[in-house]
C-alpha cells in the first residue's frame, strides 16, 4: 500500500486531502514543464509494469538514436536499489535514481528535487522512468510532454481493460517483447484491440529492444514530438548556445499547446509501428482526476 497516495484507500488518504495533493503537486508539474520547454528538453514520463521492459526500451533508444546526435538522459524510480540508473549509465544514458521508499509512482516534486545537482539542461531528450505500477503513475503529472506505456506482449492480452485508466492516459503505448511472440500463445491482433478500447488515440508500436524491432519507428516518434513542440534544430540550438554563455535571455520561441491537464490529443492512429503520422502536443497527457 502506497503511503503517500493511498492507492484510492479512503481510510488512509480521505478524497479532500487527496485533491489538494494533487492540486499541489499540479503546481510543481507546471513549474517542471516551464523549465524544460524553457531549456529546450522534451520529457517524457515513461511508465509500465515491473519487468515490462522500461529500462531495456532506454538501453535500446540510446543506440537507435546514436545517429541523431542527440543528448540522452534520465531518472529511474524504484522502490529500492539503483540498479537501473546503473543500467543507463553503461548503455550511455546520464542517468540518477530516484528511491521512492514506499511510494508506488513518482510525483512532480520527487522529479524536481531529483533534477538539482544533475545536467538535464543539457540534454535533448530526458526520460522518466516511473515506478513499475499500471495504477497510481498515471494520476500524477510530472511536467512531461507525453505519456508513453511500455506493455510487454507477456502481460496478457487484456492488461490494458484491467488497467484502463493508465492506458486512457498514454500517449504512445511500445508493445515490447515482441520477438518472444512465437514461443507465446499471444495474438498481438486482441493486444491491439484492447488497446484501442481504452485510449483515446491508439497509437502503439511494436518492439523487441533484443532484436531492434521498431527502434527506428520509436525514434522517429520522439522527433516527431520534439518537432511539433518545437523542440527540433531551432530550440537544440538554443539550448546548446546556453551551455557556453548565460547573459542572454531564454527567447527561443515553443511553439506548443501546454499546461493543459485535460487537453484534445491531435493524433493519428498507427497499430503497425510504421510510418507514424499524425499527433504531436505538448503536455501532461490526459489528466481528469475521479475521485
Amino acid at each position: 500500500m502506497c503511503t503517500t497516495c493511498g492507492c484510492g484507500d479512503t481510510e488512509l488518504v480521505p478524497v479532500e486531502l487527496h485533491e489538494k495533493i494533487l492540486a499541489g503537486n499540479d503546481r510543481a508539474a507546471r513549474h517542471n514543464r516551464e523549465h524544460f520547454l524553457e531549456s529546450g528538453v522534451l520529457a517524457l514520463n515513461l511508465m509500465g509494469s515491473p519487468g515490462a521492459g522500461k529500462t531495456a526500451v532506454l538501453e535500446a533508444t540510446a543506440k537507435a538514436a546514436a545517429s541523431k546526435g542527440w543528448k540522452l538522459g534520465a531518472v529511474s524510480a524504484d522502490l529500492a536499489t539503483d540498479n537501473d540508473a546503473r543500467r543507463l549509465q553503461k548503455a550511455g544514458i546520464p542517468s540518477k535514481a530516484i528511491t521512492t521508499g514506499q511510494a508506488c509512482h513518482l510525483d512532480a516534486e520527487l522529479v524536481h528535487r531529483s533534477l538539482h545537482d544533475f545536467p538535464w539542461q543539457q540534454t535533448d531528450v530526458f526520460f522518466i522512468e516511473n515506478v513499475g505500477n499500471l495504477v497510481c503513475p498515471a494520476i500524477y503529472d510530472l511536467g512531461q510532454a507525453a505519456n508513453v506505456v511500455v506493455l510487454s506482449v507477456t502481460e496478457g492480452e487484456d492488461k490494458p481493460l484491467k488497467y484502463p485508466v493508465m492506458f486512457n492516459a498514454a500517449d504512445l503505448v511500445l508493445l515490447t517483447k515482441c520477438d518472444l511472440v512465437p514461443h507465446l500463445d499471444v495474438e498481438l491482433a486482441k493486444v491491439h484491440d484492447a488497446l484501442a478500447r481504452v485510449m483515446p488515440r491508439p497509437r502503439v508500436i511494436e518492439v523487441s529492444a533484443r532484436s531492434g524491432q521498431g527502434m527506428d519507428a520509436w525514434v522517429a516518434w520522439l522527433e516527431e514530438l520534439r518537432d511539433g513542440i518545437g523542440l527540433g534544430a531551432a530550440a537544440h540550438a538554443h539550448s546548446h548556445a546556453h551551455e557556453h554563455s548565460h547573459d542572454h535571455a531564454h527567447g527561443a520561441e515553443h511553439h506548443a499547446h501546454v499546461h493543459s491537464h485535460a487537453h484534445a490529443h491531435d493524433g493519428g492512429h498507427a497499430h503497425d509501428g510504421a510510418d507514424h503520422h499524425g499527433h504531436s502536443h505538448a503536455g501532461g497527457g490526459k489528466h481528469d482526476h475521479e475521485h
